[in-house]
């Protein structure tokens, strides 16, 4: 008993600094580094810019909404054709004077601003829809990089193993011209030893003669 335990505990000794030699260890071929843009939701980011606006801000965009429908374009035509009228003495100078007024300085001075305002605030949408897709298409060429790196480091890995086994197969003696002959051979005489039927004679008919002679 005594030499059992000491055969396995030589046998355990023995074994173990060749374990500890000779560790197993995994190498990582391509570190992924990940880029760091979340996609956003556009609607939803501009949603909740417009809710937290100013009430100057609010107003801004609704005249601005209003002013491009065509109720506002036909108002500005009964302004013009009221213009006309007075111009050519039809009304009174009194209604002449204050159209002119409105069209020519107040809503020229007051609509200006108000609509730059307006465009602002709803151009934000724009301007968030082109700086997400800019974040979007640098993270595309973000993940092609990396999977092109990967792609690489897969080559380099594979052409190392083709050298390995092209130093073995030297260092044993074997050349790639014999491995190539001797393959080029086995097709060739493969050809040879699978049969083939005669001309004009179906292979039904060629197996079931041949099988005569055997029943």
């Amino acid at each position: 008993m005594q030499g059992e335990n000491t055969t396995s505990a030589s046998v355990q000794t023995g074994t173990t600094p060749q374990a500890q030699a000779h560790p197993r260890h995994t190498s990582v071929l391509f570190h992924h580094e990940p880029h760091q843009h979340q996609p956003r939701n556009v609607n939803q980011l501009h949603a909740a810019e417009q809710a937290a606006e100013s009430f100057n801000s609010k107003l801004a965009v609704v005249l601005t909404q209003r002013t491009g429908t065509m109720w506002t374009a036909y108002i500005f035509t009964v302004l013009a054709v009221i213009g006309l009228f007075g111009l050519l003495n039809l009304l009174p100078q009194f209604v002449f004077l204050l159209t002119t007024w409105i069209s020519q300085q107040f809503l020229q001075l007051v609509l200006l601003p108000v609509i730059m305002v307006g465009q602002n605030v709803l151009g934000r949408k724009s301007e968030l829809q082109a700086d997400e897709q800019f974040r979007t298409t640098m993270s595309t060429y973000h993940d092609i990089e990396q999977i092109m790196q990967h792609l690489s480091a897969q080559d380099a890995e594979l052409l190392r193993h083709a050298k390995m086994l092209v130093h073995l197969l030297e260092k044993n003696g074997i050349s790639l011209q014999q491995l190539e002959a001797e393959d080029a051979a086995a097709t060739h005489l493969d050809s040879f030893v699978q049969p083939h039927p005669a001309d004009g004679v179906p292979a039904t008919l060629a197996s079931t003669e041949g099988e005569k002679p055997n029943s």
